[in-house]
């Protein structure tokens, strides 16, 4: 996996790349740029597509996003007890501030 600072410089090394583009097409581009040899090993991992954005690659190289496998996610867990207030927590007619006299013993 690359680096975020690395996929980033290699990012702002394949601006003016004309979009979309396959990953042979950006490697091409990147080796016209200054430096862009060393990158190559990055863009060769890439997968064999076509990118629209400059966005994609560097998500393809170091992912910030979280991966979905299509799993069905999990059920909400149940809850952990009553919430704060007890009724008067979802009571629309409940005074603010006031004691009631199921609160707390305190």
């Amino acid at each position: 996996m690359t680096s975020f600072q690395r996929a980033a410089t290699l990012q702002a090394l394949l601006e003016g790349v004309p979009l979309p583009a396959s990953r042979d097409e950006l490697i091409d581009y990147a080796e016209q740029q200054h430096g862009g040899h060393a990158f190559r090993p990055e863009l060769e991992r890439l997968p064999n597509r076509e990118y629209g954005a400059l966005d994609e690659v560097g998500e393809a190289l170091a992912p910030v996003q979280p991966s979905w496998d299509g799993a069905r996610p999990h059920a909400p867990e149940p809850e952990s007890g009553l919430p704060p207030g007890g009724d008067a927590y979802t009571d629309a007619a409940a005074e603010p501030g006031a004691v009631r006299e199921h609160g707390p013993r305190g």
